[in-house]
Parts: C-alpha cells; sequence; structure tokens
C-alpha cells in the first residue's frame, strides 16, 4: 500500500522532485518521482524518509514538513494545488525541511477568570485580584493583591520618590469597583506560597467603572479614565505618609482657562 492512501487514489498520481537546503545526510537523490496526488505532508514525509533510509540505514525517521513556492503545504496535495491554480502536469519542486514541534507549555497557570489587564510582571484579573510573577525558567505566582471588589481594568508600577527600595515596589490599580488602590510589596518576604497584599491607600471619585490607569515619568501623579466620562488626576507623592488602607485620598486642582467652562473644571 502507498504512504497514507489507498490503491484507487494511488491511481492519480503527480511529478515530484524533493529538494533541500541542508546538505546529505538529509538530502535525497534530485530525480523526479511519480507520488499519489491525494497524499499530505504526513505521507510524503514517510516518502523522503524511506529514500533517506536507503541511502543510509541508519537514518532515524522524522517529520517533514514540505513547501511549493514558498508556501506550506497544509491539505492533500492535489487540493493544495487546485487552490493555488498550480499545473500538475509539470514536475513539481518539494522543498522539504525539519519539521518543528509546537512549543509545548510545560507549566501552565491558569486563572479563576479572564486576564485583563498586564504591565511587565503584573497581572489584573476578572477575579478581582492582582498577581505578580516572577521570570526565570518556571514562572511563579510571588504575591496576590486582594481588596477590590470587582474585575480589575489596569495595573501600573508606580515609583514613590524616598521610599524607593531594590527589594520594594509599588503598583496602581483601577477596577470595576470604581476604586484605585495603592499597594507596596515586598520582594525579600516571600517565603514558599504567594504573599497576600492589601492596599495601603484606597483613591476613591469616580462614579463609574475606571478603565484605564497611567503613571506619568516623574512616577508622582497617576492618571485615570472611567466610564463616568472623567479622567481624574491623583497626587501621590505623599501618598506612603497620608495613612493606611483604610485611608480615602482625593485631591482637586483647578485647571487654568480663559472659558468659564474650563474655569470650572476641576480634576481630581
Amino acid at each position: 500500500m502507498e504512504p497514507n492512501g489507498s490503491g484507487s487514489d494511488a491511481s492519480r498520481q503527480v511529478q515530484v522532485r524533493f529538494v533541500t537546503r541542508p546538505p546529505p545526510p538529509l538530502r535525497v537523490p534530485p530525480a523526479s518521482m511519480a507520488v499519489p496526488s491525494h497524499l499530505t505532508r504526513f505521507g510524503l514525509s514517510d516518502i523522503v524518509n524511506l529514500l533517506l533510509k536507503n541511502s543510509d540505514p541508519d537514518h532515524e525517521n522524522q517529520p517533514f514538513d514540505f513547501l511549493i513556492d514558498g508556501e506550506l503545504v497544509r491539505m492533500q496535495l492535489d487540493e493544495f494545488l487546485i487552490a493555488k491554480g498550480i499545473s500538475a502536469e509539470k514536475v513539481l519542486e518539494l522543498e522539504y525541511v525539519k519539521a518543528v514541534a509546537p512549543r509545548k507549555q510545560e507549566d501552565p497557570r491558569p486563572h479563576d477568570d479572564w486576564v485583563s489587564a498586564v504591565d511587565g510582571l503584573i497581572q489584573g484579573c476578572y477575579d478581582t485580584f492582582v498577581r505578580i510573577w516572577k521570570s526565570g525558567d518556571v514562572s511563579e505566582c510571588t504575591h496576590v493583591l486582594e481588596g477590590h471588589t470587582g474585575a480589575i481594568t489596569s495595573a501600573k508600577f508606580i515609583d514613590i520618590r524616598g521610599v524607593e527600595n531594590e527589594q520594594n515596589f509599588h503598583l496602581v490599580t483601577g477596577s470595576k469597583d470604581r476604586l484605585l488602590r495603592l499597594w507596596k510589596c515586598d520582594a525579600a518576604k516571600r517565603r514558599g506560597d504567594p504573599i497576600r497584599v492589601g492596599a495601603y491607600k484606597i483613591l476613591a471619585g469616580h462614579t463609574s467603572s475606571v478603565q484605564s490607569v497611567s503613571v506619568n515619568p516623574s512616577r508622582e501623579m497617576i492618571c485615570s479614565g472611567s466610564w463616568d466620562c472623567s479622567i481624574k488626576l491623583w497626587d501621590v507623592k505623599e501618598s506612603e505618609e497620608d495613612g493606611d488602607g483604610n485611608t480615602i485620598s482625593l485631591k482637586k486642582r483647578k485647571v487654568n482657562s480663559k472659558t468659564k467652562e474650563s474655569e470650572d473644571a476641576r480634576l481630581e
């Protein structure tokens, strides 16, 4: 029986020549041959492996991918020729290359819901939690930030001047619970299981879901956008000293403008 086929299908054949760029021992003789037109890349791999084994008895079978005019063949050979409008009357050059297996995720880290915000190693999720990951050969969750009551929509790293430490890092998160929360994490405290962290400050003022959060280059101001049609600026320069996790900070700033409408505007 022909590789990957039946006797009736084998009656339809096309002339092919197998070519490859790697040097011997992976190079087959350049002569053309007739092969069944219904073959897929698996049947074509069988033929190439057979030809290679004829030249080298120690050859070990391996899967190959095949290209015609630089395009991978991902269907039966005759179907590919029809789809691309290629004549089966001429000798086809089939370039073969080693097939690369898709990368397998050895240690998947599923979340309980959609991942909705990412900034580096920060991941915010619709399950209301923010997770911080440690990079390496095997990624692992080092901190779980809990306190939001709605889905996380945005998360950003921040640095607060005067309290930076190579072991400490700060971040801000926004949520559908209409709040922003400021967090401080100590990387040196981790022992085994992920550390559970609570926010040291809550920023309230939006009347609808907070959709985006950004930190300015000086790392002293936070900008938040919300479905309540407002954009608010938050001064977090002194937030470390302002209070604990139950403190609500709301600072208003007047915007100077020539128009009455903008004179009455406030950025919080």
